[in-house]
């Protein structure tokens, strides 16, 4: 059976979607490069904003539209937060919900089999039946952008880089935050057993892949559920695999004491010196508005230990403006609480109101334009952290997992830009002649330029 499998929204989604592939592959069938090819397609879909529902339902109907005889399963937290919504899009067949996700391969095969030679349109019974959890509209700003991490959807396809793949350890979060229905949208916290995951990743790392990301929705909360937690899940990927580079996808500030920081120089360079630390704001009063449970001292005691303890550290995070209440004081405070922080990269998100959520009931809510403005702000600030974070590290030379060389970029000597990510997650550029290959090789690369936005090396060894 040809099977197209498309993702958006946070890296949980994507991570789900590579996992699905690899099953898939295994079990014999052939995933496609795009809707048109396919015979069945699989979108997990996002609900994280009005705009990323949108979306969802956007990108259904252009597959549809690609390949009007083909069937679609919908499945993710948009499948999930309005399923009835996504059973009436073209050519949707079955809606799956978060709750019955890990029976996809499962659930996937049924559909392509029963479906050979059926009309498109046609159901495998009523969507509701294998939607398993059905909630109102809500919002996940924490789950949108869980790091700063970019899309990993080329795994998906036959053409897979295979330079690192994205692990789901754990989904669900026991946390309460004002703007979030995350609990709605993926359930209670559960932890895939550590033994399951060091079995994945050297399986991966058998397959080729020279990087693994962790990813959860509330990663800092693995094992909450098993009596295990992250600090042993890592200790034991150290242990027990040999895959050159592990990297932790965002945790929540709150979820670290500083004596976490200490595996990093035990870890004889695998575990990568970056950090997706999702502050949300850098004014106390606001959150305290969004019920997080740490403050502005807090986030910069940890940095700071982080810093010390970790050699050529790099710090992402999330933040949302215009959050109902936030004043220009408060909003102040936050872009001189980025400064000081000095952020690699920031994902801003200007706040947007959700029915389901605490904080879409909260008095003070702020005119859309002027979260835009500050959006603004913010972004040009961003801009400006990440060139200032990149130029801090030229003269270096640092490991850079090589990743691709789209042949647009040869020039007329035949040199090829390649790209790839340093250790602390700096994407990087390097030319090479037509006739070497850098990918999916990790090569110290020294760090000697900065244009256009771009870092570029060259590599120490040929």
């Amino acid at each position: 059976m040809r099977i197209y499998l498309e993702s958006l929204g946070c890296r949980l989604n994507y991570a789900e979607m590579a996992a699905l592939g690899r099953q898939l592959a295994a079990a014999g069938h052939e995933l496609t490069a795009s809707a048109a090819q396919a015979d069945l397609c699989v979108l997990n879909s996002c609900a994280v904003t009005a705009e990323a529902a949108r979306q969802s339902r956007q990108l259904a109907r252009q597959m549809a539209r690609a390949n009007p005889a083909g069937r679609l399963i919908v499945t993710g937290c948009y499948a999930t937060l309005e399923g009835e919504k996504a059973a009436r899009l073209p050519n949707v067949a079955l809606v799956v919900g978060n709750a019955r996700k890990e029976e996809l391969l499962r659930i996937v095969e049924e559909s392509a089999n029963a479906q050979i030679g059926k009309p498109a349109n046609a159901q495998i019974g009523p969507a509701a039946a294998v939607r398993g959890d059905m909630a109102t509209d809500g919002q996940d700003v924490a789950a949108a952008a869980r790091d700063g991490m970019e899309q990993a959807g080329d795994e998906m396809t036959p053409h897979a880089s295979r330079t690192r793949a994205f692990v789901k350890v754990q989904d669900g979060c026991r946390n309460r935050c004002t703007f979030c229905i995350v609990t709605v949208a993926r359930g209670e916290e559960h932890s895939r057993p550590i033994r399951e995951v060091v079995a994945e990743v050297n399986a991966l790392h058998a397959a080729g892949y020279q990087e693994a990301v962790l990813t959860g929705v509330h990663l800092g909360g693995y094992g909450s559920d098993t009596g295990a937690d992250l600090r042993a899940l890592v200790n034991a990927l150290l242990a027990e695999t040999t895959i050159p580079r592990l990297r932790l996808s965002s945790l929540e500030p709150f979820d670290l004491a500083a004596e976490f920081f200490d595996l990093w120089p035990q870890s004889a360079g695998r575990l990568m010196p970056h950090l997706h630390l999702p502050a949300q704001s850098g004014s106390d009063a606001v959150l305290r508005r969004m019920a997080r449970r740490n403050r502005v001292a807090d986030f910069e005691a940890l940095v700071a230990a982080a810093r010390d303890c970790i050699p050529g550290l790099t710090i992402t995070t999330d933040l949302i403006v215009g959050f109902p209440g936030e004043t220009e004081e408060d909003f102040a405070d936050t872009v001189a609480f980025a400064r000081r922080m000095e952020f690699a990269h920031m994902h801003i998100f200007p706040y947007s109101a959700r029915t389901g959520t605490v904080a879409a009931r909260f008095d003070r809510q702020v005119p859309e334009a002027e979260r835009k403005r500050r959006a603004r702000i913010l972004s040009a600030l961003d801009r400006e952290l990440g060139e200032q974070v990149r130029r801090a590290f030229l003269g270096q030379t640092r490991p850079v997992l090589w990743e691709h060389a789209p042949a647009s970029t040869a020039d007329e000597r035949g040199a090829v830009v390649w790209t790839g990510l340093t250790d602390n997650y700096l994407r990087v550029r390097t030319a090479a002649t037509g006739q070497v290959s850098l990918h999916n090789r990790i090569l110290p690369t020294r760090l000697v330029g900065f244009a256009d936005g771009d870092l570029w090396g060259e590599v120490a060894e040929n």
